[in-house]
């Protein structure tokens, strides 16, 4: 019998086994420019000095620039320790991180973002671009698909994503995306407070396609 995507992803990751256990690893998804308000960066250094407080390692892009470089560099400071994947047409001077203590390179943006996705028990998007919003949309439709039960944070700092969210409830009162999935978008505009809600998180019962 032939193997369903969506029961690959299974296999391989193991994503549907999360049984509210304590997370381990966080990957977030951020921008590699600093943006243009300080509250960016300052969110991104916040996010990275708790993940290390509470003993939860970071998986992220693996630059050294932006708010990646900025959350990168609050982990190891605080103590932390942190994972960067990173295609390897991007390991150049300029955007590695040449400070990690745990650095894989991949060919692709593709195993890349699946790498990425193995490792982590949860996800934080900070500000950012097409990029950021890509990696975390993926991972929330994969999430109300039912391939994998990890929660999806977004740390709104400065509002950023308020016209984002406006959009979601448009869609969701469009008849796009079903009242449980658009609930999880989990947002709080703290770092803890986020983390937080990510541990305590339960997955919907509710997948798009039921099997």
């Amino acid at each position: 019998m032939r193997e369903t995507p969506g029961r690959k992803w299974e296999r391989a990751f193991g994503w549907r086994v999360r049984k509210n256990r304590r997370m381990k690893r966080i990957a977030v998804y951020c921008g590699s420019n600093r943006g243009a308000q300080p509250a960016y960066a300052n969110a991104a250094e916040e996010v990275g000095r708790e993940l290390a407080r509470r003993g939860v390692q970071l998986v992220y892009g693996g630059g050294c620039v932006g708010l990646m470089g900025i959350v990168a560099d609050a982990v190891l400071k605080n103590g932390g320790h942190a994972i960067g994947v990173i295609p390897e047409k991007l390991v150049i001077r300029e955007v590695v991180h040449e400070g990690l203590p745990d650095l894989r390179v991949v060919k692709t943006m593709h195993e890349r973002k699946a790498l990425m996705a193995e490792l982590a028990d949860g996800f934080i998007a900070l500000p950012g671009g097409y990029g950021t919003l890509e990696e975390l949309c993926e991972m929330l439709a994969w999430s109300q698909l039912g391939w994998h039960q990890k929660p999806c944070g977004l740390l709104n700092a400065a509002g950023f994503y308020g016209s984002f969210l406006g959009f979601l409830d448009h869609a969701a009162r469009e008849g796009f995306i079903r009242p449980k999935h658009r609930e999880l978008v989990i947002l709080e505009e703290t770092a803890g407070k986020l983390l937080d809600r990510l541990e305590a998180f339960h997955p919907p019962t509710e997948v798009k396609w039921a099997q």
